[in-house]
């Protein structure tokens, strides 16, 4: 960003004074939330950060490294500071630094820093200084048609054209592995009942473009885009990264996948995703009984063995020789054998294929056989798999895993030919032993032709239906994967580390109070404080309604390749069960911002666990909920039994303000593209009117006349235009031009956001001014995010007159229709909500100094709509025959109310806290 004015500067610290005065009198726990922004940074704001790892056993040393987000306080740091990271005991630590984002001043906003694998004390310090340089630096090379990455322990060749992403991946002389290259198996019919005669149409990855994103010293990113091919039809667009780590003997890959088939509701021919998957060939080079195989299983569990087992044979090779075999370590000559073993070895089958398939978050098989042609035999089971596995020898060998294998199942691993001079490996995303992945719409319309009768239908099953909408088209999903080059087989503790590297992959993080200090996403939170028996009982409900969030998706399976990271929207009393196939109230697709709950669960409180569901809710809703190509690409679909089902594409789901969070956090450069995509969804209005359905005025979209709401529309609009320009990003002029200009032109409208919508101008980027005032106030408006941008916003840019325009929104939406009418001439209409909006008089009261809207806050918190203190916070336990597992219900609970009661109770207690009733 660039700077603002000096005079606006010395106006905004005015306003900030006395804002922070008031803050003082009314006793609020976090006073700076009432500030307005540009306050000096102290000393204190500069002070180094403790850094600590989210969860104390995460893998550490057996992953590649770990990047994180670190927030400052304005005017802490300058834009070229450079940072320094050491250990407790103050040894020096290699740290890569860089930007993430900056606050208006030019100072620094975010930073994000990379380490090794070598990183692995319980905690760090992080200041400015000058950082060490790793041992051995990762460096980047262009040889021969390829990018050539070293880590000082491996070396990896990735492809820039052809099939293979990563050509040969070597250590020192050997090559551990070549030709990762991805794999699509499509299906082009699909039949109910006998699929025996189903045919496969084999698809290998296509590079379009490599890029190297960054080169060093710690950490270098690669990404390569293209699309999977057969002859030549081209489809399922991937981009994939590839990370690597100073030291490191592994790397990782976030691997995204778009949908661009078609599969058409009442049709048995299509694009039928049968098999899914990431493949390696891993060179064998040693004797067969001197091959190992490990496949994980429960928890740290795994199968052991060798492609020619000599243990349990009726002939007994010694036991040194059965101990080594077991843990991987290279047999001594067979002439130091019993001979009775050794003159018979060839007798002895090679077992070359292996095969774990994960089709449920239930259970997972394991079989095996000789080779192709020959029967499979089963060789153990086991209930969730950990998705991890390792083929190689005494002369080094792969491990390999994938993230989420269970949650996210169907899936799969296989090896294949270990007996043979190169053995295959696939870790499949959807495996290819699932039934294909059917999206085609899950009813025939029901007769709903006109908008009438879908207006109709959204009045019995909460679903807004139109035919053609519900199109899987566009949508995404990303997978992260992990994998290693050894030198030898490793040993059982050294695979176990690795085992809990790809489930909980290591993850540094800011303390919370230095996310508090650093008055980042509006300032809105502080930490947990359960000083007073009121604080505490509210305390006490937000972790009642995490735990309970959490053990439904156990209970209720809200698992799948699709669906992890969703949870469901509303609750069906009478079927003790949540409603996934009643229309509109079953998956959730962010509706009034569970997204935004969790991630200020976290930011105030440090939980690994929020941190953990917050991230994998991320991954669902900003791929899965969203469009990434086609007419509506930079849309989102709103809640549904399918989560692209519903008719209603708006800006409010495709919203990236449920990104920053994770972005900001992690330095995540796939979440980095969905911001950055979205800085020209407004060009999306242009395509679908938003509230085509109930429009009574006429209306054609136009480019210089589109009609935006100020609530839903503009608070996603303005987010995305908000991050590209403090990221820096390509479009950051445009960005920031977008965001004053609407800044602007909403305040000039004649009721403000009380006005409702204007007519937006695509060129210009600004609304037009309304001639006459009117009223369009919805309970929706403010629930996806607007008031936390708002608040951002206020502090960022020292823009009055839109401050008092949204102030004014805050103090009149919890007010008396007569209030109401005083103002504006008229009321805003029988509304709802008023719980979660008293967030709004809270922020309202700080910002202006009036104790009574602090005091109406509570009011509206404790006594209106949604949870109450007499709510019964609990659950009752249930199970068959009246659920279809065992578990727990609290038919009460419902997720808007969630959502709202939670966003309430953080911000509230943030801003008045210390004037609770």
């Amino acid at each position: 960003m660039s700077p603002i004015p000096r005079r606006s500067l010395l106006r905004a610290a005015a306003a900030a004074g006395a804002a922070a005065q008031f803050s003082w009198a009314l006793g609020a726990t976090n006073a700076h939330a009432a500030a307005s922004g540009t306050e000096t940074a102290t000393g204190a704001d500069a002070d180094p950060v403790t850094l600590k790892w989210l969860e104390e056993e995460a893998g550490l040393g057996a992953a590649p490294g770990s990047t994180l987000g670190v927030p400052w306080p304005k005017g802490a740091y300058a834009p070229d500071q450079t940072f320094a990271l050491t250990t407790a005991d103050g040894r020096a630590v290699p740290v890569q630094s860089w930007p993430l984002a900056h606050w208006p001043d030019g100072s620094l906003k975010w930073t994000a820093h990379a380490v090794g694998p070598e990183a692995t004390a319980a905690a760090f310090t992080l200041g400015a200084g000058t950082p060490a340089a790793p041992a051995r630096e990762v460096t980047v090379a262009h040889r021969g048609g390829a990018v050539e990455i070293s880590t000082g322990v491996i070396t990896a060749r990735i492809g820039t054209s052809g099939s293979s992403l990563v050509k040969s991946v070597t250590r020192g002389s050997t090559e551990i592995a070549k030709n990762g290259r991805l794999v699509l198996l499509r299906q082009g019919e699909i039949e109910d009942g006998d699929q025996g005669s189903a045919t496969y149409e084999r698809f290998e990855s296509a590079i379009a473009e490599t890029e190297v994103e960054q080169d060093g010293p710690v950490r270098a990113v690669v990404r390569v885009d293209g699309k999977h091919r057969r002859g030549n039809r081209g489809w399922l667009p991937f981009s994939v990264r590839l990370y690597f780590y100073a030291g490191a003997e592994s790397f990782r890959m976030v691997h995204t996948i778009t949908y661009d088939g078609t599969q058409e509701p009442g049709k048995a021919s299509g694009d039928f995703i049968r098999g899914l998957g990431v493949r390696f060939t891993v060179p064998m080079r040693d004797e067969t009984y001197d091959r190992h195989i490990r496949i994980g299983g429960d928890g740290t569990g795994l199968l052991r063995e060798a492609v020619k087992g000599v243990t349990g044979l009726r002939r007994d090779p010694g036991a040194a020789v059965q101990a080594a075999q077991f843990e991987g370590r290279k047999l001594p000559d067979p002439a130091t054998w019993d001979q009775r073993v050794t003159s018979r070895l060839h007798l002895v089958p090679a077992w070359g294929d292996y095969t774990l398939s994960q089709l449920s978050a239930d259970g997972f098989t394991l079989r095996k056989r000789t080779k192709r042609g020959h029967g499979w035999i089963p060789a153990g089971g086991g209930r969730r798999a950990s998705g991890f596995g390792y083929v190689g020898g005494a002369s080094g060998g792969l491990s390999f895993g994938l993230r989420d294998f269970w949650e996210k199942h169907p899936a799969g691993l296989d090896i294949r030919s270990a007996h043979t001079d190169e053995a295959e490996v696939t870790l499949w995303l959807w495996s290819p032993e699932a039934p294909p992945m059917d999206l085609r719409f899950y009813h025939d319309g029901l007769g709903q032709d006109t908008y009438a009768e879908q207006l109709e239908g959204l009045n019995i099953t909460y679903e807004d239906y139109e035919p053609g909408f519900g199109t899987p088209y566009g949508i995404a999903r990303t997978s992260e994967l992990l994998f290693w080059a050894h030198a030898s087989t490793p040993d059982a503790e050294t695979l176990a580390r690795e085992v809990t590297a790809v489930r909980t992959p290591p993850q540094l993080a800011a303390p919370p109070r230095q996310l508090v200090k650093a008055k980042v996403f509006g300032g809105l939170f502080s930490e947990p404080d359960r000083s007073v028996p009121a604080k505490a009982r509210i305390e006490d409900h937000l972790d009642f309604l995490l735990t309970y969030y959490k053990d439904q998706v156990e209970m209720r399976r809200w698992y799948g390749f699709w669906d992890y990271g969703d949870v469901m929207h509303s609750y069906d009393p009478a079927r003790h069960q949540w409603r996934y196939d009643v229309g509109g109230y079953a998956w959730d697709n962010s509706e009034l911002s569970p997204d935004l709950w969790l991630w200020h669960a976290y930011l105030r409180s440090g939980r690994a666990d929020i941190f953990r569901f917050a991230e994998a809710m991320t991954r669902h809703t900003g791929e899965v909920d969203v469009y990434h190509l086609g007419t509506w690409a930079g849309l989102g679909t709103r809640h549904g039994i399918q989560h692209y089902a519903d008719s209603a594409k708006q800006q409010r789901i495709a919203n990236t303000t449920y990104r920053r969070f994770y972005y900001f956090l992690t330095a995540d450069e796939r979440t980095g593209d969905l911001m950055h995509a979205n800085v020209d969804s407004d060009e999306t209005f242009l395509a679908l009117d938003p509230i085509r359905k109930i429009r009574t005025e006429p209306y054609t979209p136009d480019r210089h006349a589109l009609s935006i709401g100020f609530g839903t529309d503009w608070s996603g609009l303005v987010s995305a235009w908000l991050t590209e320009w403090e990221r820096g990003g390509p479009k950051a002029a445009k960005a920031k031009a977008r965001v004053l200009s609407t800044m602007e032109t909403i305040a000039a409208q004649p009721n403000g956001f009380v006005q409702g919508s204007g007519l937006y101008d695509l060129d210009t980027g600004r609304f037009a001014v309304a001639k006459e005032a009117k009223v369009g106030v919805s309970h929706l408006s403010a629930v996806f995010g607007l008031n936390e941008l708002c608040a951002e916003l206020i502090d960022l840019i020292d823009m009055p007159e839109f401050r008092d325009a949204y102030l004014d929104y805050c103090r009149y939406f919890n007010a008396t229709k007569a209030e109401q009418a005083a103002r504006y001439g008229t009321h805003f209409g029988s509304l709802i909500l008023f719980q979660g909006h008293s967030r709004l008089d809270a922020y309202a009261a700080v910002q202006t100094g009036d104790a009574k809207l602090a005091r109406r806050a509570w009011e509206k918190f404790y006594n209106s709509d949604g949870y109450k203190e007499s709510s019964p916070w609990r659950t009752e336990k249930v199970g068959g025959p009246v659920t279809l597992v065992p578990g727990s219900e609290a038919d009460w609970v419902y997720t808007n109310d969630t959502a709202l009661y939670g966003l309430a109770a953080i911000e509230n207690l943030a801003l008045i806290g210390d004037r609770m009733p």
